[in-house]
């Protein structure tokens, strides 16, 4: 009977022992895991572009050391008040390009020029602050062209009574900003006045490039608004349905 309670305690201590080096062995590969792993920020839904970003919108993803690339942002914090400037995709890493504090102002390198009136050809209507525009440059002597490769921001848009262009009933900005294309189409329509000036985010070398273009009145420029990310991205989407 002894010799039996023995073999018994001996094979419950073995167990143990078993289970106990396992536990051991998983802490340890879980914690080394851990250690190969980073987190970092992502949607927690789709995010269209234009809307302002809130840290409950947010979440972390944990994703190997050797994924992460430069202009991945690690926190939600970093992203709180920011303003997507392309749509963002459920659980896709947040990178600094895609994302913006203050849209309306210029960015490094750049600086805000009101766009003379005598070097105007014509103004989309349609065009708001915030908005992104392409720059075309029109000449009674040579063949019409494309000013800038890339669209530039719209800082302003005023009335001949310096007053900015809006609905009086709806903010188009404040719809870009909150992704409600309904309004922000609305607001287009019901706008309180038509574009006398113009002031646009340009770089130095584009601002001279301008007006070198422009100031002997032998070429004019036309300001086109141009479809966002998201219109191209429901095109997409509409195409593949």
């Amino acid at each position: 009977m002894n010799r039996r309670r023995q073999m018994t305690i001996g094979l419950a201590a073995a167990l143990l022992s078993g289970v106990l080096v396992y536990g051991m062995y998983w802490l340890q590969l879980r914690q080394l895991r851990e250690d190969e792993m980073v987190r970092v920020v992502v949607p927690k839904q789709f995010i269209p572009e234009g809307a302002i970003l809130e840290e409950g919108m947010l979440a972390e993803l944990p994703i190997p050391k050797s994924a992460l690339r430069d202009g991945m942002l690690l926190r939600p914090s970093e992203a709180s008040g920011l303003q997507a400037l392309a749509p963002l995709g459920t659980g896709e890493p947040l990178l600094d390009w895609k994302v913006e504090r203050f849209p309306l102002l210029p960015r490094p390198g750049e600086a805000t020029f009101q766009i003379p009136r005598e070097y105007v050809k014509s103004v989309s209507n349609g065009i708001r602050a915030g908005d992104r525009v392409g720059v075309y440059l029109s000449s009674e002597r040579l063949a019409s062209r494309r000013l800038f490769a890339e669209a530039v921001v719209v800082a302003a848009v005023k009335t001949s009574a310096n007053v900015e262009i809006e609905s009086p009933e709806s903010d188009s900005l404040r719809s870009l900003t909150s992704g409600d294309k309904e309004k922000l189409y609305a607001s287009r329509r019901d706008a309180n006045g038509s574009i006398d000036s113009i002031n646009l985010n340009l770089t130095e070398e584009q601002w001279l490039e301008l007006d070198a273009a422009c100031k002997d009145g032998g070429a004019k420029v036309v300001i086109a608004y141009e479809a966002s990310a998201i219109d191209e991205e429901n095109k997409e989407k509409e195409g593949g349905s």
